[in-house]
């Protein structure tokens, strides 16, 4: 089961990203071999290494594990305000919090 998910989810990754296998094997530091394996049902990587693989493709591991919806656009967006909102102290956060719920009582 979750062998079949995380082989799918690499190849479709890889796929979208137009690289081989074997050159992002190489690219996150691993035998040539290594995201074969994992695709073909032979391996599951590490912790350490799903890191390396979201850190490549350049998503978080809950993205990962999302599936084809991290690449909606509105997930999308939902990620970039995330990483805004969390640079903002207390008040300003409640500021915002405001704004949303105002926005969302609109419609």
């Amino acid at each position: 089961m979750y062998e079949d998910f995380v082989a799918n989810r690499i190849m479709q990754l890889r796929q979208e990203k137009k690289v081989s296998a074997r050159e992002m094997s190489l690219a996150i530091g691993q035998n040539v071999n290594y995201i074969n394996r994992i695709e073909n049902k032979l391996n599951l990587p590490s912790l350490q290494g799903l890191f390396y693989i979201c850190e490549y493709f350049n998503i978080t591991p809950q993205e990962f594990f999302e599936g084809t919806n991290a690449s909606h656009p509105s997930v999308l967006l939902l990620h970039e305000a995330t990483q805004v909102l969390s640079m903002l102290d207390k008040e300003q956060l409640s500021l915002v919090i405001a704004v949303a719920k105002a926005l969302q009582n609109k419609k």
